[in-house]
């Protein structure tokens, strides 16, 4: 199916979240998102993230005022 996949090991460092940004725009790169929470309910997002059944990443979003 020309599916391919790769581990990357990544820092937070700028440069490297950068590179990551890059590469998610130009559609090289897809994260697969589980669930997005609000920042108001992460102790929701820890519990569904504890269950082990999460099949990508748990996203948090903040606004502003929280």
């Amino acid at each position: 199916h020309g599916v391919r996949y790769r581990y990357y090991f990544m820092s937070s460092k700028s440069a490297d979240l950068q590179w990551l940004a890059e590469r998610c725009r130009e559609g090289k790169l897809t994260p697969v998102i589980d669930r997005e929470f609000s920042f108001a309910d992460v102790k929701d997002a820890f519990a569904h993230l504890e269950q082990g059944r999460a099949k990508g990443k748990i996203v948090v979003t903040m606004t502003d005022g929280q």
